[in-house]
């Protein structure tokens, strides 16, 4: 195993290079100044690069990741990055962002023992112990992103609770707390509706949003459940359309 890395370090002139020829300038501009408009509050898996699903450049985007996109009221480092965002760089968006098949939500769903980790699922799990009742009822393939929707709505409503936010509402700021998921499948993003600009909208929200992903979920069970219903045989058809005598 190498220990200098040197192919990162390559790759890393090239993009650089890359980059200044396609626009000329581009890395003084950003010594000038970060004023991103959004917070993206996302995942830590690697598959789920927050600049680019969005095409947003360098200083477009300010980003905060953890296992499971999870916020918790004594995670001072997410906290930290929330006040940094909302209070110095005064974006007017925080997304909270999932994704399809998280190893975090599977583990979370299904109790998988993973380390120190478990610690920090445990959050997710709290989650799905909230909706347990209602996931049952879902086939177990859907379950997984069901929980990681449920888990992004939850967390979105942990963003609209901090004092951070609280208190920039409060002082009359401009800011709006969303909760999207990614689909790993085809690189597309989902709004989940946990759209909330002031305390007043933040309940409405949470069960609006509740109310249309539970809908999503049962309406795509009813429909596999009715893909795999028997056919009527040739034989039964052909009965039903003989007149009587």
């Amino acid at each position: 195993m190498t220990t200098q890395l040197d192919e990162l370090f390559e790759r890393n002139r090239r993009w650089a290079e890359a980059t200044e020829r396609r626009s000329p300038g581009f890395f003084t501009q950003l010594l000038a100044q970060q004023a991103p408009q959004y917070l993206w509050i996302g995942c830590a898996d690697s598959r789920v690069p927050a600049n680019e699903l969005v095409d947003l450049l360098p200083g477009e985007l300010f980003v905060h990741r953890n296992v499971a996109n999870v916020v918790v009221h004594s995670d001072l480092n997410c906290l930290s990055v929330m006040q940094f965002a909302t209070d110095l760089l005064k974006v007017k968006h925080i997304i909270v962002v999932g994704h399809s098949r998280c190893g975090g939500v599977v583990a979370a769903l299904n109790d998988t023992r993973v380390g120190l980790a478990d610690n920090w699922i445990r959050h997710v799990q709290d989650v799905r112990n909230r909706h347990q009742p209602w996931l049952d009822s879902l086939p177990a393939a859907e379950q997984i992103d069901a929980l990681g929707e449920l888990n992004v709505i939850e967390q979105a409503r942990n963003v609209c609770q901090t004092t951070v936010v609280q208190d920039a509402w409060a002082r009359g700021q401009e800011l709006v707390v969303h909760g999207w998921f990614y689909g790993l499948h085809n690189g597309l993003l989902r709004d989940l509706k946990m759209t909330v600009s002031e305390p007043a909208e933040m309940a409405p929200a949470f069960d609006a949003a509740l109310a249309s992903l539970q809908a999503r979920h049962e309406s795509k069970t009813e429909s596999v459940l009715g893909s795999l219903e028997a056919p009527e045989s040739p034989a039964a058809a052909l009965a039903g359309r003989r007149p009587s005598p």
